[in-house]
């Protein structure tokens, strides 16, 4: 029986997706596909274990070794910064980090910048650069309310289609950084468990290079 290969997937249609990349890279298991609750999934032949997870504990599943690989948001390693590795850049679940405001919103540099975000860290770092003095309010969900309501000058936020922005006279004002998933490595399982992760690695990649060749 081979050792398994511990891997951390994001709850919901990213998650899903990913998986059908790990399994063609070949590290398939049907009965993930099977509609029960479970959260714990296992192929001993293929020597795999998948589970599901919510997907900003992904790196904290991986950092503490409970998974050897995993997939996560460039948005949660970049607000969370755990001591890991970054494999590849998968391709999927393409967004961007975005400071959006009221249309037609003109910042007043004489004064402190009130900012809606889920992504404190990012946020700071963002603006820290810039020498700009922020005010930082952390909401979870619908931040677009709050320029509306007048509680923040500016959120700052994952923008996929900018379909909410639009139905809420928010636009855009600047990207701060594009978001993919990408594959992340536990350290000491990269190290104990090499074969299996780069034969899992080179299988994605050449997924990913075949999709930019439009291949597939």
């Amino acid at each position: 029986m081979k050792e398994f290969l511990n891997i951390a997937l994001p709850k919901g249609r990213l998650g899903e997706r990913v998986y059908a990349m790990f399994a063609q890279a070949g590290f398939p298991c049907e009965e993930l596909l099977d509609p029960k609750r479970k959260l714990i999934f296992e192929n001993p032949e293929a020597g795999v274990r998948y589970f599901w997870v919510k997907p900003s504990d992904v790196p904290v599943y991986v950092e503490r070794g409970a998974a050897d690989v995993g997939v996560a948001g460039k948005d949660i390693l970049l607000e969370y910064e755990p001591d890991l590795y970054e494999l590849l850049d998968l391709n999927v679940g393409k967004c961007r980090m975005c400071v959006a405001a009221k249309n037609g919103f003109r910042d007043n540099l004489d004064r402190t910048l009130r900012v809606a975000t889920e992504f404190p860290h990012i946020t700071r770092k963002f603006y820290s650069a810039r020498s700009r003095d922020i005010d930082i309010v952390r909401l979870h969900g619908s931040i677009e309310i709050a320029p509306i309501l007048g509680l923040t000058d500016v959120i700052v936020d994952i923008v996929e289609t900018g379909t909410t922005l639009r139905e809420n006279d928010l636009s855009p004002v600047e990207t701060i950084v594009p978001i993919s998933a990408r594959l992340i490595a536990n350290k000491v399982s990269f190290k104990f468990k090499h074969d299996a992760i780069e034969t899992l690695y080179q299988g994605l990649k050449e997924q990913v290079a075949a999709k930019e060749e439009g291949n597939v």
